[in-house]
Protein backbone atom coordinates (compact mmCIF):
# COMPACT_ATOMS: atom_id res chain seq x y z
CA UNK A 1 0.00 0.00 0.00
CA UNK A 2 1.49 3.45 -0.93
CA UNK A 3 2.63 5.66 1.97
CA UNK A 4 -0.01 8.36 1.36
CA UNK A 5 -2.83 5.78 1.30
CA UNK A 6 -1.45 4.15 4.45
CA UNK A 7 -1.45 7.51 6.23
CA UNK A 8 -4.99 8.31 5.06
CA UNK A 9 -6.23 4.86 6.14
CA UNK A 10 -4.48 5.27 9.51
CA UNK A 11 -6.21 8.60 10.10
CA UNK A 12 -9.58 7.15 9.12
CA UNK A 13 -9.06 4.14 11.38
CA UNK A 14 -8.14 6.43 14.27
CA UNK A 15 -11.26 8.51 13.76
CA UNK A 16 -13.57 5.54 13.38
CA UNK A 17 -14.46 6.18 9.72
CA UNK A 18 -12.79 3.07 8.30
CA UNK A 19 -13.15 -0.61 9.21
CA UNK A 20 -10.08 -2.28 10.77
CA UNK A 21 -7.99 -4.55 8.58
CA UNK A 22 -8.60 -8.27 9.13
CA UNK A 23 -6.02 -9.87 11.46
CA UNK A 24 -3.21 -11.72 9.78
CA UNK A 25 -3.28 -15.46 10.26
CA UNK A 26 -0.60 -16.83 12.57
CA UNK A 27 1.34 -19.64 10.86
CA UNK A 28 3.12 -22.30 12.94
CA UNK A 29 6.92 -22.18 12.88
CA UNK A 30 8.62 -25.20 11.26
CA UNK A 31 10.30 -27.41 13.74
CA UNK A 32 8.70 -25.61 16.67
CA UNK A 33 5.05 -26.59 16.45
CA UNK A 34 3.10 -26.48 19.69
CA UNK A 35 -0.10 -28.21 20.61
CA UNK A 36 -2.38 -26.08 22.75
CA UNK A 37 -3.07 -27.43 26.22
CA UNK A 38 -6.65 -27.78 27.39
CA UNK A 39 -6.17 -24.75 29.66
CA UNK A 40 -4.98 -22.65 26.72
CA UNK A 41 -7.75 -23.84 24.42
CA UNK A 42 -10.44 -23.08 26.94
CA UNK A 43 -8.99 -19.73 27.95
CA UNK A 44 -7.17 -20.87 31.14
CA UNK A 45 -8.52 -21.57 34.56
CA UNK A 46 -12.29 -21.18 34.68
CA UNK A 47 -12.15 -20.45 30.95
CA UNK A 48 -11.13 -16.78 31.27
CA UNK A 49 -8.09 -14.59 31.67
CA UNK A 50 -5.35 -16.58 29.90
CA UNK A 51 -5.95 -16.38 26.18
CA UNK A 52 -4.19 -13.42 24.54
CA UNK A 53 -5.94 -11.94 21.50
CA UNK A 54 -4.36 -10.26 18.46
CA UNK A 55 -4.95 -6.73 19.83
CA UNK A 56 -2.97 -7.39 23.02
CA UNK A 57 -6.00 -8.04 25.26
CA UNK A 58 -6.29 -11.07 27.47
CA UNK A 59 -9.51 -13.04 27.96
CA UNK A 60 -10.56 -10.68 30.73
CA UNK A 61 -10.34 -7.65 28.44
CA UNK A 62 -7.20 -6.19 29.99
CA UNK A 63 -4.96 -4.33 27.56
CA UNK A 64 -1.36 -5.46 27.35
CA UNK A 65 -1.59 -8.05 30.13
CA UNK A 66 1.52 -9.90 28.87
CA UNK A 67 3.15 -6.94 27.08
CA UNK A 68 6.08 -4.78 28.22
CA UNK A 69 5.12 -1.34 29.53
CA UNK A 70 6.91 0.31 26.58
CA UNK A 71 4.58 -1.37 24.10
CA UNK A 72 1.46 -0.23 25.96
CA UNK A 73 2.81 3.34 26.10
CA UNK A 74 3.60 3.29 22.39
CA UNK A 75 0.12 2.06 21.50
CA UNK A 76 -1.41 4.77 23.65
CA UNK A 77 0.75 7.48 22.03
CA UNK A 78 -0.07 6.23 18.55
CA UNK A 79 -3.79 6.09 19.20
CA UNK A 80 -3.88 9.61 20.67
CA UNK A 81 -1.01 11.12 18.68
CA UNK A 82 -3.07 14.15 17.58
CA UNK A 83 -4.01 15.00 21.17
CA UNK A 84 -0.50 14.37 22.56
CA UNK A 85 1.21 16.42 19.84
CA UNK A 86 -1.31 19.27 20.18
CA UNK A 87 -0.91 19.44 23.98
CA UNK A 88 2.90 19.52 23.97
CA UNK A 89 3.07 21.98 21.09
CA UNK A 90 0.51 24.27 22.70
CA UNK A 91 2.53 24.61 25.92
CA UNK A 92 5.67 25.46 23.94
CA UNK A 93 4.04 28.01 21.63
CA UNK A 94 1.96 29.70 24.36
CA UNK A 95 4.84 30.19 26.78
CA UNK A 96 7.25 31.49 24.15
CA UNK A 97 4.89 34.15 22.75
CA UNK A 98 2.76 35.17 25.76
CA UNK A 99 4.38 38.64 26.21
CA UNK A 100 3.10 39.62 22.76
CA UNK A 101 -0.41 38.49 23.72
CA UNK A 102 -0.25 40.61 26.86
CA UNK A 103 0.79 43.70 24.89
CA UNK A 104 -1.98 43.04 22.35
CA UNK A 105 -4.67 42.92 25.05
CA UNK A 106 -3.41 46.12 26.69
CA UNK A 107 -3.40 47.97 23.37
CA UNK A 108 -6.94 46.79 22.59
CA UNK A 109 -8.41 47.97 25.89
CA UNK A 110 -6.35 51.13 26.63
CA UNK A 111 -4.72 53.85 24.57
CA UNK A 112 -0.98 53.86 23.94
CA UNK A 113 1.16 55.80 21.47
CA UNK A 114 2.21 52.49 19.93
CA UNK A 115 3.79 49.10 20.52
CA UNK A 116 7.03 50.39 22.03
CA UNK A 117 5.15 52.82 24.28
CA UNK A 118 3.04 49.95 25.64
CA UNK A 119 6.12 47.80 26.24
CA UNK A 120 7.96 50.65 27.95
CA UNK A 121 5.08 51.62 30.23
CA UNK A 122 4.36 48.01 31.17
CA UNK A 123 8.00 47.40 32.09
CA UNK A 124 8.27 50.64 34.07
CA UNK A 125 5.19 49.98 36.19
CA UNK A 126 5.13 46.17 36.43
CA UNK A 127 8.63 45.03 35.40
CA UNK A 128 9.12 41.75 33.51
CA UNK A 129 6.39 40.05 35.51
CA UNK A 130 3.81 42.32 33.88
CA UNK A 131 4.35 40.64 30.50
CA UNK A 132 3.59 37.21 31.97
CA UNK A 133 0.73 38.30 34.22
CA UNK A 134 -2.13 35.84 33.81
CA UNK A 135 -0.04 33.21 31.99
CA UNK A 136 -1.35 30.32 34.14
CA UNK A 137 -4.91 30.49 32.81
CA UNK A 138 -4.00 30.39 29.11
CA UNK A 139 -1.34 27.73 29.70
CA UNK A 140 -4.09 25.50 31.05
CA UNK A 141 -6.95 26.67 28.84
CA UNK A 142 -5.13 26.97 25.52
CA UNK A 143 -3.58 23.54 25.96
CA UNK A 144 -6.98 22.04 26.76
CA UNK A 145 -8.77 24.04 24.06
CA UNK A 146 -6.25 23.22 21.35
CA UNK A 147 -6.21 19.54 22.26
CA UNK A 148 -10.01 19.33 22.16
CA UNK A 149 -10.18 21.58 19.09
CA UNK A 150 -7.76 19.48 17.05
CA UNK A 151 -9.47 16.27 18.12
CA UNK A 152 -12.89 17.61 17.07
CA UNK A 153 -11.47 19.07 13.87
CA UNK A 154 -9.75 15.82 12.90
CA UNK A 155 -12.90 13.76 13.43
CA UNK A 156 -15.15 16.36 11.75
CA UNK A 157 -12.85 16.61 8.75
CA UNK A 158 -13.18 12.91 7.96
CA UNK A 159 -16.90 12.83 8.74
CA UNK A 160 -17.61 15.71 6.35
CA UNK A 161 -15.26 14.23 3.76
CA UNK A 162 -17.15 10.92 3.87
CA UNK A 163 -20.48 12.78 3.63
CA UNK A 164 -19.31 14.68 0.53
CA UNK A 165 -18.04 11.47 -1.06
CA UNK A 166 -21.31 9.66 -0.35
CA UNK A 167 -23.59 12.45 -1.62
CA UNK A 168 -21.53 14.08 -4.37
CA UNK A 169 -19.01 11.43 -5.34
CA UNK A 170 -16.01 13.66 -4.51
CA UNK A 171 -13.16 12.11 -2.53
CA UNK A 172 -11.92 15.19 -0.64
CA UNK A 173 -9.15 13.53 1.39
CA UNK A 174 -8.04 11.46 -1.56
CA UNK A 175 -7.68 14.65 -3.61
CA UNK A 176 -5.69 16.40 -0.88
CA UNK A 177 -3.34 13.40 -0.49
CA UNK A 178 -2.66 13.16 -4.23
CA UNK A 179 0.67 14.53 -5.42
CA UNK A 180 0.46 17.76 -7.41
CA UNK A 181 -3.10 18.58 -6.29
CA UNK A 182 -4.51 22.06 -5.66
CA UNK A 183 -7.23 23.29 -3.28
CA UNK A 184 -10.74 23.36 -4.73
CA UNK A 185 -14.24 24.25 -3.54
CA UNK A 186 -14.81 20.90 -1.83
CA UNK A 187 -11.53 20.86 0.10
CA UNK A 188 -11.93 24.46 1.29
CA UNK A 189 -15.58 23.89 2.26
CA UNK A 190 -14.75 20.66 4.15
CA UNK A 191 -11.90 22.22 6.11
CA UNK A 192 -13.95 25.33 6.82
CA UNK A 193 -16.96 23.36 8.08
CA UNK A 194 -14.76 21.17 10.28
CA UNK A 195 -13.00 24.26 11.66
CA UNK A 196 -16.31 26.02 12.40
CA UNK A 197 -17.54 22.90 14.22
CA UNK A 198 -14.41 22.79 16.38
CA UNK A 199 -14.50 26.55 17.05
CA UNK A 200 -18.11 26.60 18.17
CA UNK A 201 -17.58 23.63 20.51
CA UNK A 202 -14.48 24.95 22.27
CA UNK A 203 -16.09 28.31 23.18
CA UNK A 204 -17.82 26.64 26.14
CA UNK A 205 -14.42 25.68 27.56
CA UNK A 206 -12.44 28.75 26.51
CA UNK A 207 -14.69 31.64 27.57
CA UNK A 208 -14.16 31.50 31.39
CA UNK A 209 -10.39 31.05 31.02
CA UNK A 210 -10.03 33.86 28.49
CA UNK A 211 -12.04 36.23 30.69
CA UNK A 212 -9.73 35.35 33.60
CA UNK A 213 -6.66 35.97 31.46
CA UNK A 214 -7.96 39.34 30.29
CA UNK A 215 -8.75 40.34 33.88
CA UNK A 216 -5.21 39.52 35.00
CA UNK A 217 -3.61 41.30 32.04
CA UNK A 218 -5.43 44.62 32.59
CA UNK A 219 -5.98 44.44 36.36
CA UNK A 220 -3.39 47.13 37.13
CA UNK A 221 -4.85 49.45 34.51
CA UNK A 222 -8.42 48.85 35.71
CA UNK A 223 -7.42 49.72 39.27
CA UNK A 224 -6.32 53.22 38.19
CA UNK A 225 -9.10 55.67 39.11
CA UNK A 226 -8.75 57.64 35.88
CA UNK A 227 -9.72 54.50 33.92
CA UNK A 228 -12.97 53.91 35.87
CA UNK A 229 -16.16 55.38 34.34
CA UNK A 230 -17.82 55.84 37.74
CA UNK A 231 -16.38 56.32 41.26
CA UNK A 232 -18.31 53.32 42.57
CA UNK A 233 -16.72 51.13 39.88
CA UNK A 234 -13.24 51.67 41.29
CA UNK A 235 -13.68 49.37 44.29
CA UNK A 236 -14.85 46.50 42.07
CA UNK A 237 -12.10 47.10 39.50
CA UNK A 238 -9.41 47.31 42.19
CA UNK A 239 -10.50 43.96 43.66
CA UNK A 240 -9.08 42.14 40.60
CA UNK A 241 -5.54 43.44 41.13
CA UNK A 242 -2.67 41.07 42.01
CA UNK A 243 -4.76 37.90 42.18
CA UNK A 244 -3.90 34.46 40.88
CA UNK A 245 -5.99 32.51 38.41
CA UNK A 246 -8.27 30.75 40.93
CA UNK A 247 -8.76 33.87 43.04
CA UNK A 248 -9.66 35.85 39.91
CA UNK A 249 -12.23 33.21 38.96
CA UNK A 250 -13.67 33.42 42.46
CA UNK A 251 -13.75 37.22 42.30
CA UNK A 252 -15.70 37.16 39.01
CA UNK A 253 -18.25 34.76 40.52
CA UNK A 254 -18.47 36.94 43.65
CA UNK A 255 -19.30 40.13 41.71
CA UNK A 256 -21.14 38.74 38.69
CA UNK A 257 -22.38 35.28 39.66
CA UNK A 258 -21.44 31.95 38.05
CA UNK A 259 -22.75 33.00 34.63
CA UNK A 260 -20.43 35.99 34.88
CA UNK A 261 -17.70 33.60 33.79
CA UNK A 262 -19.42 33.60 30.38
CA UNK A 263 -19.51 37.39 30.02
CA UNK A 264 -19.21 38.22 26.31
CA UNK A 265 -20.07 34.63 25.28
CA UNK A 266 -21.92 35.61 22.09
CA UNK A 267 -19.01 37.67 20.82
CA UNK A 268 -16.61 34.90 21.82
CA UNK A 269 -18.71 32.31 19.95
CA UNK A 270 -18.76 34.48 16.82
CA UNK A 271 -15.02 35.03 16.99
CA UNK A 272 -14.09 31.38 17.51
CA UNK A 273 -16.52 29.98 14.92
CA UNK A 274 -15.43 32.35 12.14
CA UNK A 275 -11.80 32.45 13.24
CA UNK A 276 -11.28 28.70 13.54
CA UNK A 277 -13.00 28.05 10.20
CA UNK A 278 -10.68 30.57 8.50
CA UNK A 279 -7.71 29.25 10.47
CA UNK A 280 -7.97 25.65 9.27
CA UNK A 281 -9.04 26.57 5.73
CA UNK A 282 -5.95 28.73 5.36
CA UNK A 283 -3.58 26.23 6.97
CA UNK A 284 -4.69 23.15 5.02
CA UNK A 285 -5.01 24.96 1.69
CA UNK A 286 -1.72 26.86 1.91
CA UNK A 287 0.13 23.71 3.03
CA UNK A 288 -1.33 21.86 0.03
CA UNK A 289 -0.29 24.66 -2.34
CA UNK A 290 3.22 24.97 -0.92
CA UNK A 291 3.70 21.19 -1.06
CA UNK A 292 2.60 21.13 -4.70
CA UNK A 293 4.84 24.06 -5.61
CA UNK A 294 7.73 22.41 -3.76
CA UNK A 295 7.30 19.32 -5.90
CA UNK A 296 8.50 16.84 -3.25
CA UNK A 297 5.10 15.22 -2.63
CA UNK A 298 5.65 15.27 1.16
CA UNK A 299 2.56 16.57 2.96
CA UNK A 300 4.53 17.33 6.13
CA UNK A 301 7.30 19.33 4.45
CA UNK A 302 8.83 21.38 7.32
CA UNK A 303 9.06 24.64 5.35
CA UNK A 304 5.49 24.30 4.02
CA UNK A 305 4.23 23.62 7.57
CA UNK A 306 6.15 26.60 8.99
CA UNK A 307 4.88 29.06 6.37
CA UNK A 308 1.31 27.70 6.38
CA UNK A 309 1.21 27.88 10.18
CA UNK A 310 2.32 31.51 10.23
CA UNK A 311 -0.03 32.43 7.38
CA UNK A 312 -3.16 30.91 8.95
CA UNK A 313 -2.60 32.99 12.09
CA UNK A 314 -2.25 36.23 10.14
CA UNK A 315 -5.28 35.67 7.89
CA UNK A 316 -7.65 34.55 10.66
CA UNK A 317 -6.78 37.46 12.95
CA UNK A 318 -7.05 40.01 10.13
CA UNK A 319 -10.63 38.82 9.53
CA UNK A 320 -11.91 38.56 13.12
CA UNK A 321 -9.92 41.30 14.89
CA UNK A 322 -12.81 43.81 15.24
CA UNK A 323 -14.92 41.03 16.79
CA UNK A 324 -12.12 40.22 19.23
CA UNK A 325 -11.67 43.91 20.10
CA UNK A 326 -15.41 44.29 20.80
CA UNK A 327 -15.29 41.18 22.99
CA UNK A 328 -12.26 42.41 24.95
CA UNK A 329 -13.71 45.90 25.51
CA UNK A 330 -17.09 44.51 26.60
CA UNK A 331 -15.47 42.04 29.00
CA UNK A 332 -13.22 44.74 30.45
CA UNK A 333 -16.21 47.06 31.00
CA UNK A 334 -18.23 44.26 32.60
CA UNK A 335 -15.54 43.61 35.19
CA UNK A 336 -16.20 47.08 36.63
CA UNK A 337 -19.86 46.30 37.40
CA UNK A 338 -21.67 43.94 39.73
CA UNK A 339 -24.35 41.42 38.79
CA UNK A 340 -27.58 43.11 37.70
CA UNK A 341 -25.91 46.39 36.71
CA UNK A 342 -26.32 47.28 33.04
CA UNK A 343 -23.24 47.18 30.86
CA UNK A 344 -23.48 49.02 27.57
CA UNK A 345 -23.03 46.74 24.54
CA UNK A 346 -20.04 47.29 22.28
CA UNK A 347 -20.58 47.58 18.52
CA UNK A 348 -18.50 45.56 16.09
CA UNK A 349 -17.21 48.18 13.66
CA UNK A 350 -15.14 47.02 10.74
CA UNK A 351 -12.60 49.43 9.20
CA UNK A 352 -12.75 51.74 12.24
CA UNK A 353 -9.30 52.67 13.49
CA UNK A 354 -10.06 52.20 17.18
CA UNK A 355 -11.16 48.58 16.57
CA UNK A 356 -7.77 47.69 15.08
CA UNK A 357 -5.49 48.91 17.89
CA UNK A 358 -2.80 46.29 18.42
CA UNK A 359 -3.54 44.47 15.15
CA UNK A 360 0.11 44.50 14.07
CA UNK A 361 1.20 43.02 17.40
CA UNK A 362 -1.58 40.44 17.27
CA UNK A 363 -0.74 39.34 13.73
CA UNK A 364 2.96 39.12 14.54
CA UNK A 365 2.22 37.15 17.69
CA UNK A 366 -0.22 34.85 15.91
CA UNK A 367 2.25 34.24 13.10
CA UNK A 368 4.95 33.28 15.61
CA UNK A 369 2.61 31.17 17.77
CA UNK A 370 1.24 29.14 14.88
CA UNK A 371 4.57 28.75 13.10
CA UNK A 372 6.03 27.29 16.31
CA UNK A 373 2.89 25.31 17.09
CA UNK A 374 2.38 23.62 13.71
CA UNK A 375 6.09 22.90 13.23
CA UNK A 376 6.17 21.18 16.61
CA UNK A 377 2.77 19.53 16.07
CA UNK A 378 3.60 17.96 12.70
CA UNK A 379 7.07 16.92 13.91
CA UNK A 380 5.77 15.20 17.06
CA UNK A 381 2.86 13.57 15.24
CA UNK A 382 5.23 12.19 12.61
CA UNK A 383 7.70 10.91 15.22
CA UNK A 384 4.96 9.23 17.25
CA UNK A 385 3.52 7.60 14.14
CA UNK A 386 6.98 6.27 13.22
CA UNK A 387 7.45 4.56 16.59
CA UNK A 388 7.80 0.79 16.20
CA UNK A 389 6.03 -1.45 18.69
CA UNK A 390 8.53 -4.27 18.08
CA UNK A 391 11.54 -2.03 18.67
CA UNK A 392 9.97 -0.68 21.86
CA UNK A 393 9.30 -4.21 23.13
CA UNK A 394 12.90 -5.19 22.37
CA UNK A 395 14.30 -2.09 24.12
CA UNK A 396 12.13 -2.73 27.18
CA UNK A 397 13.19 -6.40 27.35
CA UNK A 398 16.84 -5.40 27.15
CA UNK A 399 16.40 -2.93 30.02
CA UNK A 400 14.74 -5.61 32.19
CA UNK A 401 17.55 -8.15 31.59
Amino acid sequence: MPAELREDYGNRLQNGSAPPLPPRSIMPQHGNSHKASPAESSGGKDGVGSKITNDGRDGGGRVGANEPDGSVTTRFLKRYRVEVAASASSVLSTLSTFPLDSVKTRMQTYKYAGFLDCVQQTYQTEKLRGFFRGVTAPMASITLVRTVSFSIYQKSKYRYSDWVKKNFGVDVMGHVSANGSYPNFWTVATFGAAGATAGSCITLIACPFELTKLSAQVSVLMADKKNCPKPESHAIAASYQNKGTLKTLGNIVKHRGFMGLYTGFKLHLMRDTLGTATYFMTYESSKQLLTTFGGDGTHSNPLAVLVAGGLCGIVSWALIYPVDSAKSIYQRNSLMYSKGQKVEPVKIEFFKKNMYRGLGVSMGRSCAVNAVFFSSFEFLKKRIKAMDDNETQQDTTERLQ
